[in-house]
Formats: C-alpha cells, structure tokens, sequence
C-alpha cells in the first residue's frame, strides 16, 4: 500500500466522520440557528426570497447550480461514456457508470432517510426533494471529482494533472455555493453533500488507482 491511499484511507475517515458530525447535529436541530443566519446573511432586508447582490449575480447563480442538476450531470457523463466505448475503454466507462449510479442512489437514500425540510424561502427556483444532503452538492461532486480523476490517472503530464483536479474542486465548490446563495439549501445540507459525495468520490479514486490507472500499469482501461 503506498502514500497515495495512507492518505486516501486518512482522507476517507474525516469526510466520514464529519458527515457523520453533521448529520448528528441536523437530526438534532442544533444547526438550525447557525444555518438561519447565513441564509438571511445572503438575503435583501425585508424581502427573503430576494438574494443580496445585483440582478446578474442571481441569474450567474441559476446558471451554475444547473451544472449540478440532474438532467445536465447525465447529458456530460453520456457524452463520456460514449467517448470512452469509443475509445475502447470498456473498462474506463463501466467503472465510470458505476461511481455515479452508486453516488445518486447513496444521495436519494441519505434524502428519505432524514427528510428534512427545505429552507423556507420561495420564489426563487423551484425544489422538489428533501434538504439533507443537499442532492446537487453530492451528486456534482461525485460527478466531478470522479471524472476529474480518470481524467487526472489517464494524463502522463503533472500539469494536465493538476488542472483537472483543480477545475473538479473549483465545478464542485461553485454549484455548492450557488445552493445556499439562492436559498435552496442549508449551508449544513451542502456541507454534508461535499462531504459524502466527496467521500464516495475518493473511494472510487482509489478502487481507480489500483485497478485501472496507466499510472499503476494497467493497460486495459
């Protein structure tokens, strides 16, 4: 076992454990206030359904939380996957099918199992499922990070290496952000998204690393 899952095993302990911490402290209530705060923080005084900032701050927000929607994270994984068959990685792409259905189900479960309610702020995009976890923060990170990583294992050249991790953070960390800026979700529910969808993410990486990776010498991705 070298270095890289020393450290992924350490890494996958304290997204665990903080997951865990988090929802412990939901199921309770105790995050209630904290989270109230920060979303009123981010809303106009006297109007809550109106987030703070001029108006192309809030459309710029909708266009980015898209990219964790459903609908546009499975038209991109397609268009992956359809490269990779065609590239011959059979291997590549049904690993890649299995870390995303494997991350949507563990986040729709994760949803039923606490049913939270949504913040009650209206108005702005409309909602259809639970708060905890914050669906879009988990699933986007599994999404990205995921193929942030094959993408990363497949390059020979650090520099390619370090820019597609670092646009999978920065993908992640946006659509996040834009969840609790347009008053969607609880600081709290995003937390605990990056938090189990980054978890899962890394597992996937390190199954990745052992198995498939050209950087461990498989040639049959």
């Amino acid at each position: 076992m070298n270095k890289f899952h020393y450290y992924g095993i350490g890494s996958l302990v304290v997204l665990l454990a903080g997951f865990g911490i988090l929802a412990d402290e939901v199921a309770e209530g105790d995050t209630l206030s904290f989270d109230n705060r920060v979303l009123m923080a981010l809303r106009v005084a006297g109007d809550p359904q109106t987030p703070i900032g001029p108006s192309w701050l809030a459309e710029t927000a909708r266009d980015i939380t898209a990219l964790g929607s459903f609908g546009v994270l499975t038209l991109l994984c397609l268009a992956i996957l359809v490269y990779l068959v065609l590239a011959r990685r059979l291997r590549t792409a049904a690993f890649l099918t299995a870390c995303v259905v494997g991350g949507t189900i563990i986040s729709t479960v994760l949803k039923l199992v606490f049913d939270r309610p949504r913040p009650d702020l209206t108005g702005t995009v409309k909602v259809f499922t639970a708060s905890f976890p914050s669906g879009h923060a988990t699933v986007s990170a599994v999404v990205y990070l995921t193929l942030g990583t094959i993408l990363a294992e497949l390059s020979a050249e650090r520099g390619f290496r370090v820019y597609f991790y670092t646009v999978a953070i920065a993908l992640t960390a946006l659509v996040g952000l834009s969840r609790i800026y347009l008053g969607v979700h609880y600081p709290t529910d995003v937390l605990a998204g990056w938090s189990i969808g980054a978890a899962w993410a890394l597992l996937c990486a390190m199954v990745f690393r052992v198995t498939l990776s050209p950087q461990n010498g498989s040639t049959t991705a």
